[in-house]
C-alpha cells in the first residue's frame, strides 16, 4: 500500500473510535472530514492511486483537468458550502451556458422560448405539450408517487406518442440504454427538478460555474484539511473484504495484508460493497446486487478549437457512438487548457457492455468519424490529445419502488456500514447530491453511538 499524507495517531486514541472509511470519492473524504472534525480518528483506503473517484483528475497532453465532465449550478448549495469552507467558493467563475440539439442531422439550438418555439422537429401542439411537461414536473414537491409510475407511460401521456417518441425516448436510451423501460418518472422529474432550480438560483437562467484549476483544486484543499485533523489518506489499497473477526472488526487488502477498526463505512457502488462485506444477510445483499447501476465510457478531447457554441448537445440521431457533447469550452476558459479547447464524449452503457472491451484505438476511430460527419468544420488534425475513462458502475437507475428497497447504512453486521450512490434518492448522481449523504450516513452513526461516542 502507498501512503498518501500520513499523520500518526497514539494508539490509545486510536483503539477508542477508530473508523476505516472504503472509498476516496467526494463521499469517502467528505464524510472523513465531519468525522475527523467531532475528534474521530479516521483512516480512508482508496484503490487507485488517487483521491477523488468521479471527480479525480488527469492529464491531457501537457494541461491537467477533470478526468469525467463536472459543471456547478449556483443552486448546488452543499458544494457551494464547502467551497466556502475551503475558502475557494469567492474563486468560482460563473456564466450561462447555451443548448443544443442534434435532431435528424442538423443542430438546433435550446436556450429560450424563442428557440422553442422555432423547433422544427415538433408540432405547435407538440411542443405545447413538452413544455406544460417540464413546468409541470418542475412543481411536483412530493416524488414518491412518481416511484411507482414508469418513465414511458408518464412521459407519454403528457407529452404525447410523438414527442416521446422523437425527443423523449432517443434521451432515455442516450442515458440508459434499453433499460429505459425499467425506469420510474422520478428519473426524469429529479432532472427537471435540479435545472430549474439553476434557472430560480440564477434569477431567469441557468448559471453554470467552475473553479480555476478544476476539480484538482477542491482535492487539494481537502486533503491538506483533511491531514490538518490527522486524517490518515491511503491509496494504492485495494480492499478485498471488510468482515468482523474473532480479532475484532478487519479490512483484508489485495496484498493479503490486515488493518483493524473499531467500524468500517464503505462508500463503494452497491454491487461492489456487496462483494468486500462477505458477512452480509441475503436479504442486505439482495437490496445491494438488485440495483440496476449504468456504467459510461467517456473519452475527453483536447482541441485546437471549440466544436460549436454549446455546452450540451443532446443527441436524438441513434447512429451517433456517444450520448452526448460537452463542449466545455463555453463553460471554462480556455486559458486553463493554454487556449485549446475540451471536449467530453460520454457513452452511457451496461456494466457488462462489450464497449468496455474494445480497445482504445478503436473507440478513437468510432467518435472522431462521427465528429466529422457531424461537424463539417472538424477534422482529426485538429486533435491534441485523446483519452477515454471507463467505469463500470456509476449511478444506480431509479427503477419503479426504488426508494422502498434502499440498501442499509447500518448493516447487520456490527460496526459495518453502507454509505454510497444506491442511497440518493429522487436525485441524479453529481456532487451536491454526493455531498448531501454526508448528514445522512452521520445520522446513521449516531442511531447507533456508544456514550461518550461521536
Amino acid at each position: 500500500m502507498t501512503a498518501g499524507a500520513h499523520v500518526e495517531i497514539p494508539t490509545e486514541t486510536r483503539a477508542a473510535q477508530a473508523t476505516a472509511i472504503v472509498g476516496a470519492g467526494m463521499l469517502g473524504l467528505t464524510l472523513a472530514l465531519r468525522l475527523a472534525e467531532r475528534g474521530v480518528p479516521v483512516t480512508v483506503f482508496e484503490a487507485s492511486i488517487d483521491t477523488g473517484g468521479l471527480a479525480a483528475p488527469w492529464t491531457l497532453d501537457d494541461v491537467s483537468w477533470d478526468r469525467h465532465y463536472h459543471v456547478t449550478l449556483y443552486s448546488d448549495a452543499n458544494l457551494r458550502s464547502l467551497l466556502r469552507e475551503l475558502g475557494l467558493d469567492d474563486q468560482m467563475q460563473w456564466g450561462s451556458v447555451g443548448t443544443g440539439f442534434y435532431t435528424d442531422g442538423r443542430f438546433y439550438p435550446m436556450n429560450g422560448l424563442l428557440d422553442f418555439l422555432r423547433f422544427p422537429p415538433l408540432g405547435l401542439l407538440d411542443k405545447l405539450r413538452l413544455g406544460l411537461t417540464i413546468l409541470g414536473g418542475s412543481r411536483i414537491a412530493d416524488p414518491a408517487p412518481l416511484e411507482e409510475i414508469p418513465v414511458v407511460r408518464w412521459l407519454t401521456e403528457r407529452s404525447g406518442r410523438r414527442t416521446f417518441e422523437k425527443i423523449w425516448r432517443p434521451l432515455l436510451l442516450a442515458k440508459l440504454g434499453d433499460r429505459y423501460r425499467d425506469a420510474s418518472a422520478a428519473f426524469i422529474w429529479a432532472i427537471i427538478v435540479r435545472l430549474y432550480a439553476a434557472r430560480r438560483a440564477g434569477l431567469g437562467a441557468e448559471r453554470f460555474g467552475y473553479l480555476p484549476g478544476g476539480y484538482r483544486r477542491l482535492l487539494e484543499a481537502l486533503a491538506a484539511r483533511l491531514r490538518t485533523l490527522g486524517v490518515e489518506l491511503v491509496t494504492g489499497a485495494a480492499v478485498r473484504t471488510v468482515e468482523r473477526t474473532e480479532r475484532g472488526l478487519e479490512l483484508t487488502f489485495a496484498d493479503s495484508t490486515r488493518r483493524r477498526f473499531d467500524r468500517a463505512i464503505v462508500t463503494l457502488a452497491a454491487p461492489l460493497a456487496e462483494r468486500i462485506v462477505p458477512q452480509l444477510q441475503a436479504c442486505e445483499r439482495e437490496r445491494l446486487t438488485s440495483k440496476m447501476y449504468g456504467g459510461i465510457v467517456c473519452a475527453s478531447v483536447l482541441l485546437d478549437e471549440p466544436l460549436g457554441p454549446y455546452y450540451v448537445t443532446n443527441l436524438t440521431d441513434e447512429w451517433v457512438p456517444f450520448s452526448a457533447v460537452i463542449d466545455m469550452s463555453n463553460v471554462v476558459d480556455r486559458r486553463e487548457w493554454k487556449g485549446r479547447a475540451l471536449v467530453y464524449l460520454p457513452k452511457y452503457v451496461r456494466p457488462d457492455d462489450p464497449l468496455f472491451e474494445e480497445s482504445d484505438a478503436t473507440i478513437e476511430a468510432t467518435f472522431l468519424a462521427a465528429l466529422e460527419r457531424m461537424y463539417p468544420h472538424f477534422s482529426r488534425d485538429r486533435v491534441r490529445a485523446f483519452r477515454i475513462s471507463r467505469v463500470r458502475h456509476v449511478f444506480p437507475i431509479a427503477t419503479l419502488g426504488y426508494s422502498k428497497h434502499l440498501p442499509p447504512i447500518a448493516t447487520s453486521v456490527p460496526g459495518i456500514y453502507l454509505l454510497g450512490s444506491a442511497h440518493i434518492v429522487n436525485g441524479t448522481l453529481n456532487v451536491n447530491e454526493t455531498l448531501g449523504l454526508v448528514e445522512r450516513g452521520l445520522a446513521a452513526l449516531d442511531q447507533l453511538a456508544p456514550a461518550g461516542g461521536p
